[in-house]
């Protein structure tokens, strides 16, 4: 599937060639992450890497935050997808400012893709970004990008079982948001279960119950961003005053960057 992280590679034994890179290839991402985290850090830019399977709803739960949090702070997005711009599209048309990236047969971004998108988007100092990494449960977890906080998200449709199936994921999460919390009635799904595995795997993760039908949770997924970020909800008919750099990434044309994957 990925010439990146080596996950089209069928398992071996004794393969301590292949050990050895995989080792060194992860040494370089991390190192370009540290740069991205300490980037972002001067520019006090709060970057959170979004993760799932697919389907689970991490557009439309961002599509959300970006109507609400906007009022409070500047947010911007980085989309990660095998193909084309679907999601991407879907945020330009609720107001936030994107830049798309395309991996092609790569299964996750990387440091170095997150590096080069961050410079097009441009984030204003004290603004959110929101990774929205591509939908997979495996290779993700690996890469660390420089982001500040890792959420995971899991839909009740996915089974109760997932942070068992995925326990690398799930342990890598500082917070899991369970979406698709209406669809519990028509389900075999129990909440309570979901979260003794969730807690096997990682005692120390936050975990928010939400529905982006219902409502349900959202508003704690809003104030965990809120306390994140150090700001407090303003009123509807406010917005965040705008700092220099602020208004130039307003008034500047969305940008693509169709990246490849990094070669090792």
């Amino acid at each position: 599937m990925c010439g990146t992280c080596g996950c089209d590679e069928a398992p071996t034994t004794g393969a301590s060639d292949t050990v050895a890179v995989e080792r060194d290839l992860l040494a370089k991402n991390d190192g370009i992450a540290e740069d991205n985290r300490a980037w972002l850090a001067t520019r006090s830019v709060f970057a959170v890497n979004l993760m799932s399977a697919p389907g689970s709803g991490k557009t439309t739960l961002l599509e959300t935050t970006v109507r609400e949090l906007s009022r409070d702070v500047f947010v911007s997005a980085v989309e990660g997808d095998q193909a084309a711009s679907l999601d991407a599209d879907r945020l330009r048309a609720v107001g936030c400012r994107v830049v798309q990236i395309n991996t092609g047969s790569g299964c996750h971004l990387d440091a170095d893709m997150l590096a080069r998108a961050l410079r097009e988007l441009d984030p204003p100092r004290g603004s959110l970004v929101v990774v929205e990494n591509v939908g997979n449960l495996v290779c993700p977890a690996l890469f660390d990008l420089g982001e500040r906080r890792r959420v995971v998200l899991a839909s009740t449709t996915e089974g109760e079982d997932k942070p068992l199936k995925y326990p690398h994921m799930f342990r890598a999460a500082d917070l899991v948001v369970l979406t698709k919390a209406d669809l519990v009635p028509y389900l075999t799904f129990e909440v309570d279960h979901f979260t003794r595995h969730l807690r096997r795997v990682n005692p120390a993760a936050e975990l928010i119950v939400t529905s982006s039908v219902s409502g349900e949770g959202l508003d704690q997924w809003f104030s965990w961003l809120r306390s994140e970020l150090g700001v407090s909800p303003v009123g509807p008919a406010e917005s965040p005053e705008p700092t220099e750099s602020a208004e130039s990434a307003e008034s500047a044309e969305d940008t693509e960057a169709a990246l490849p994957s990094v070669s090792s």
